[in-house]
């Protein structure tokens, strides 16, 4: 079960909105030692919880990668979502009722600055090692350049140091299929949540591509005319969201990734990845679309001493949550300081000019 962290002072945003205070959820795993050296802290993507045994197994738990054995493992449930953290759902105390469509954005920003705060309620000066996919890989960039020397070691997963036009569209689209449902400007738990269904069928095909749907959802009779299994497929997995998350906390969080910009106010993007101290291992998915490798390059080139790596997968962007065992050989390459070969280091020229 999932610990509560507990803020009762005012917490400005970015945005300037001002909260009288806010709660996290957490998760940890393991002890921290007498040197308090061995913590991992990890970061979720947009619809997981803090508890990334559950969803990254594979890595975390005992006798993994990151066995609790070991190490003393963090994880935090981002502001805005609806596993414990303060989020849409939470009741405004201004007018004592949810703040529903009123919640305000926190950016990845905002998000760092009120784990800061959970960092020092847990009493940790250093972390270890940070690694976050996705809107978690969003985060821990932010916090590796707000303070450059917390982070022994990074590994930002097929991420970005700012939201493309391309993602931005991602979620505008699906947005606007919350938007659509009759239901979303009511003020109830469940309002949009036939949207999502079709916002969440509208981010999975970011989140795979062309040969996932192939050879995973591909017909085994030749005379079909209907009830296609991709079809079915499309319409389970936005069942399946509706189940266990909200339309609000999914429109907000959007927002947040959309809002992702490490260079916003610090002279640009590349001035901003300069900052970064930690040892840094940037690791890509070679068939994600919606976070592709040429983002990680960009991340690579510019944060001083970077190391790239490129996990070659059939899952897109997913691949990050599914692609263990690379991953984890990456991770002992890396942390045992074995070479990595110069093409593996490569960086993109075509990406260099972007800095805002």
């Amino acid at each position: 079960m999932p610990e509560k962290f507990i803020y009762k002072h005012q917490f400005t945003l970015e945005s300037g909105f001002s909260l009288p205070g806010f709660h996290l959820a957490y998760t940890t795993h393991g002890c921290i030692n007498d040197e308090k050296d061995n913590v991992i802290w990890i970061f979720h993507a947009l619809t997981a919880n803090s508890d990334p045994a559950e969803w990254w197994p594979g890595l975390v738990g005992k006798n993994k990668f990151f066995s609790p054995d070991r190490y003393f493992i963090v994880c935090a449930n981002m502001p805005g979502s609806c596993y414990g953290s303060i989020g849409p759902l939470d009741t405004n105390p201004e007018i004592n009722k949810p703040y529903y469509h009123n919640f305000p954005i926190f950016t990845t920003r905002d998000m760092i600055r009120s784990y800061q705060l959970l960092k020092e309620h847990l009493g940790i000066g250093k972390i270890k090692i940070g690694i976050g996919g996705s809107m978690g890989g969003q985060q821990l960039l932010e916090w590796a350049i707000e303070e450059p020397a917390l982070f022994e070691s990074i590994i930002p997963i097929a991420t970005n140091a700012f939201h493309s036009p391309w993602g931005i569209a991602f979620n505008a689209s699906q947005r606007l299929a919350i938007e659509t449902d009759s239901t979303w400007k009511s003020n109830h738990v469940t309002a949009g949540i036939q949207g999502m269904q079709t916002a969440r069928s509208i981010a999975l095909l970011s989140y795979r591509n062309y040969q996932t749907y192939q050879w995973s959802q591909s017909e085994e009779e030749t005379g079909k005319i209907d009830d296609f299994k991709s079809e079915s497929y499309q319409r389970y997995q936005g069942e399946k969201l509706a189940m266990r998350f909200n339309a609000f906390s999914y429109y907000f969080l959007s927002k947040s990734m959309d809002a992702h910009n490490v260079g916003r106010n610090r002279q640009g993007v590349t001035d901003a990845l300069n900052k970064i101290k930690a040892r840094t291992l940037v690791i890509s998915i070679s068939s994600d679309l919606l976070f592709p490798p040429p983002e990680q390059e960009f991340l690579t080139a510019h944060i001083p001493g970077a190391i790239y790596k490129a996990i070659d997968s059939d899952y897109g962007h997913d691949g990050f949550l599914l692609e263990y065992e690379q991953i984890e050989k990456a991770l002992t390459e890396f942390l045992d300081k074995e070479s990595f070969t110069e093409s593996e280091t490569q960086k993109n020229n075509q990406w260099k000019h972007i800095n805002s």
